[in-house]
């Protein structure tokens, strides 16, 4: 689990991740707690921890190199580097108390110096997640062989290099996507303390509309265009809902029987939104199609994703989610697995979640004589987060 000052291994997590993001193997329960990051008051100290398949040349050779991108880009935040703690200062809403004037009486006197201390919530983040990947390894005799000059010599090491960075990158996209999911996971382990963080949207607009609809009739043909509409009102009064100064939307921590809620306000500039491409893809074709004047239907800057989990089951998640209970502690596993299924979207404060690559450093060993060949590795660390204390919404379509 995460949330220790140590550089935990995570290429098993990674690879199940991997293999379910590129459809090589079926959704499967992710333990997203063990790389994510969350906000808790308690305070810790640490110690530090320290080619085979390639023919001979007979006439041309075609180089498979198309550079990936990564999604979900916009959660990664500024580097971080140094240290293995991350603190993070909130201020509590002191209340008001009666105007002293009105109650002076003859013979008394109003203390102006009585002190009140201002009530601060500290929550810390810890810990470092680390993997390596170790490069093809180049065999000099081979390559002699292989190919027609250096010129096609260095086609292929830019194949190869090029690669690598691919799934470096679907790497830090796989993690990324899992930390969007640890954030929906989370909002359901928490549900019963945070009943406004999870929006059932079917049943809302049932009670809405008088009908009786469930996630598979509500979009039928005849169904769908009215619901698509009020749906889009719904995200746009959630999303100006996050604006106000309030404590709903997010989880809020009790010490010792003392809340510690802290007020907060996510403005819309500040919030990310993640929709689900299928169904906003429906919404294009069906509703904004057909209608006059759509610039009433627009949500704001959101990004679409094709799959949340994997593209065998587009719209569940199943996690072992990484979250905070009421006394602010780091947990997981306590509740099981979360399985949320018809996930619409989630809409979160930009610092709800994100994460950072801390350090990355890539070496070539010596060329091995005896052996005629040479490696070069990849290493990563990185930390990957949650604040349970900033706003989320999570929609789904139940």
């Amino acid at each position: 689990m995460a949330n220790e000052m140590t550089f935990n291994q995570i290429s098993t997590v990674l690879n199940s991740i991997h293999n379910q993001a590129t459809g090589k193997q079926a959704p499967i329960a992710t333990d997203t707690g063990s790389f994510v990051t969350q906000a808790q008051t308690v305070l810790k100290t640490g110690y530090d921890n320290t080619l085979n398949a390639i023919s001979q040349v007979l006439s041309r050779t075609i180089f498979s190199i198309r550079p990936y991108y990564r999604k979900f880009g916009g959660i990664e935040v500024d580097d971080i580097k140094w240290g293995n703690h991350v603190r993070k200062l909130n201020n509590i809403d002191l209340l008001f108390e009666d105007d002293a004037r009105y109650d002076i009486e003859d013979g008394t006197s109003i203390d102006m110096f009585k002190v009140r201390k201002n009530k601060v919530l500290q929550t810390n983040f810890y810990g470092q997640e680390v993997f390596e990947r170790q490069s093809p390894t180049y065999f000099r005799d081979q390559l002699d062989v292989a190919f027609s000059g250096p010129q096609e010599f260095a086609r292929y090491i830019t194949m190869v290099t090029q690669n690598g960075n691919d799934i470096i990158e679907q790497a830090y996209e796989g993690l990324a996507r899992m930390l969007v999911c640890n954030l929906i996971g989370a909002n359901k382990a928490v549900n019963s303390d945070k009943p406004d963080g999870i929006v059932h949207l079917v049943s809302e607009y049932n009670a809405y509309a008088g009908t009786s609809l469930d996630s598979d009739s509500v979009r039928s043909p005849e169904n769908w265009k009215e619901f698509s509409r009020w749906m889009f009102a719904k995200i746009k009064t959630l999303r100006s809902l996050m604006t106000e100064r309030t404590i709903k939307y997010q989880f809020n921590i009790e010490q010792n029987g003392e809340s510690k809620a802290i007020t907060r306000h996510t403005p819309l500039d500040r919030q990310k939104i993640y929709l689900l491409t299928d169904i906003m893809n429906h919404v294009d074709a069906e509703v904004l199609s057909v209608t006059y004047n759509n610039e009433y239907l627009t949500i704001g800057d959101h990004e679409s994703v094709n799959y949340w989990q994997s593209p065998d089951d587009i719209s569940t998640i199943i996690v072992q989610p990484s979250y905070i209970n009421k006394e602010g502690v780091a947990v997981g596993g306590e509740v099981g697995l979360q399985r949320v299924a018809n996930v619409v979207g989630v809409i979160f404060d930009e610092e709800a979640i994100g994460y950072n690559r801390t350090n990355q450093w890539s070496g070539v060993t010596p060329f091995n004589v005896k052996g005629g060949y040479y490696n070069e590795f990849y290493h990563s660390t990185g930390r990957w987060w949650t604040d349970m204390t900033e706003k989320s919404v999570v929609l789904l379509l139940d």
